[in-house]
């Protein structure tokens, strides 16, 4: 018994160049080897729950524009239906995994223990939805920055009441998601950062913050959690500063609280290009720090100048994206998890469906143009031997000398550099042969 609101939209399959409908797969192959794993493998694709289900499609200017069988959702039987159409669309477009927000899932009650009551039934149902179904919980993560009591963060408040709620409800979340099988648990301190310094004591907020952080990973290993515990960074939006602006940030901080080999970082595309970043960059940098874990894949429209949480539809853009995290070693935990939304006009519930396929499309084709970029070997054997001096045993040791051995080199004329061209250009011709 379904609910109807896909109105028989059949499973989504792979038909490649064959015929078929506009929600079928021609790129995205779950059995396609790529570098010697499955496609479905490498992508480890996952659906948000808050932005696919809970959002009502309002934005800063106007408000709900879905009316959706489940709106309001202010009840358990509504939160049940609105369960029963997302397992639904799993069944439809065949992904591994989703995500979701305690409060994406639970109506809220009056009083904490209420709304622990009603999440704890509500991850019940989700367990028995996926007990016959192969979908797995890529990660869980408590909305600590929506309701009134965030609205000066979380472990970052003023007041410790807050601090001491916003540990709770970590508490129930982490539990929940071991409880599901998740492979992962994320923090998004969404409100953890300031509007004025002249109301801010940023060094005892970083400090707070940073005690948080080692409780949930004192948690993790209390409950025996196997999975990794991962940092969302962001610069701004909705706060104006935000103490996890972006990976670089989030690995200083990680560093100064002892907690560098306990957590990694989810990246967003849209939080990279809010910090001023490319996507790439972002992994890169993560990669680079030790720190790499998942992504969220969404991309912003740059002609407006915040996180509009957009699906993916940018081939070069991803291919870029999944070429660092392939040379990176690819995913443990982590995966691709499509923190986007439908656009407020995109009212149909088809909408909902063509859009997950779309972007899963959009990826596989991104995947398959990195892949063969490293396969190709071109864009690394530019990068050797841009650095192959580097090797010389005379750089090498220059190293692990000092200024003035050095200075006596460079003085007596043995060493003048010699500048060398970068390729840019040519490098890019290179990335553009293959998307």
């Amino acid at each position: 018994m379904t609910t109807g609101f896909f109105n028989g939209i059949a499973p989504a399959k792979y038909v490649g160049d064959g015929e078929g409908t506009e929600f079928d797969y021609r790129h995205y192959n779950p059995d396609e080897m790529v570098m010697g794993k499955r496609m479905e493998d490498h992508l480890r694709f996952a659906v948000a729950y808050w932005h696919s289900f809970a959002w009502e499609g309002g934005d800063p200017f106007g408000g709900a524009t879905f009316e959706r069988p489940w709106h309001p959702q202010d009840n358990q039987s509504r939160a049940k239906l609105k369960a029963d159409v997302a397992f639904e669309m799993f069944d439809i477009i065949g992904q591994p995994y989703y995500c979701w927000h305690d409060a994406d899932v639970r109506p809220e009650g009056d009083t904490f223990a209420q709304s622990l009551r009603n999440f704890e039934e509500i991850i019940d149902y989700f367990g028995e939805k996926m007990s016959s179904r192969n979908i797995k919980l890529l990660w869980g993560t408590a909305n600590m920055f929506s309701h009134r009591r965030w609205m000066s963060g979380a472990s970052t408040n003023p007041d410790p009441d807050v601090f001491a709620y916003s540990a709770a409800t970590v508490k129930t979340c982490m539990d929940a998601t071991q409880k599901l099988g998740g492979e992962n648990y994320v923090l998004w301190g969404g409100r953890e950062g300031y509007e004025t310094l002249l109301n801010t004591d940023m060094g005892r907020e970083l400090d707070h913050m940073g005690r948080f952080l080692n409780m949930v990973v004192e948690y993790k290993h209390k409950i025996g959690f196997k999975g990794a515990i991962l940092v969302e960074p962001k610069p701004q939006e909705p706060s104006k500063h935000q103490y996890d602006y972006d990976a670089a940030t989030c690995y200083g901080f990680l560093q100064k609280y002892g907690l560098e080999n306990e957590v990694k970082l989810n990246l967003e595309q849209g939080h990279a290009i809010l910090a001023g970043h490319s996507f790439e960059h972002e992994i890169a940098t993560a990669a680079a720090l030790g720190v790499f874990g998942s992504i969220d894949m969404n991309r912003n429209d740059y002609q407006s100048g915040w996180d509009t949480d957009q699906f993916p539809n940018n081939v070069p853009e991803v291919a870029l994206a999944y070429y660092h995290i392939l040379k990176a070693g690819g995913f443990t935990t982590g995966g691709t998890n499509f923190d986007a939304k439908l656009r407020r006009q995109s009212l149909d519930a088809a909408d909902l469906i063509a859009s997950h396929t779309g972007a899963m499309d959009i990826c596989a084709r991104g995947l398959k143009a990195a892949a063969a970029m490293i396969e190709d070997g071109g864009l690394e054997n530019a990068l050797q031997e841009r650095y192959s001096g580097w090797d010389d045993p005379a750089a090498k040791a220059m190293l692990e000398s000092d200024f003035d051995s050095i200075f006596d080199k460079v003085n007596a004329g043995e060493i003048a550099p010699a500048p060398r061209s970068g390729k840019q250009e040519r490098l890019e011709n290179i990335v553009n042969r293959f998307v």
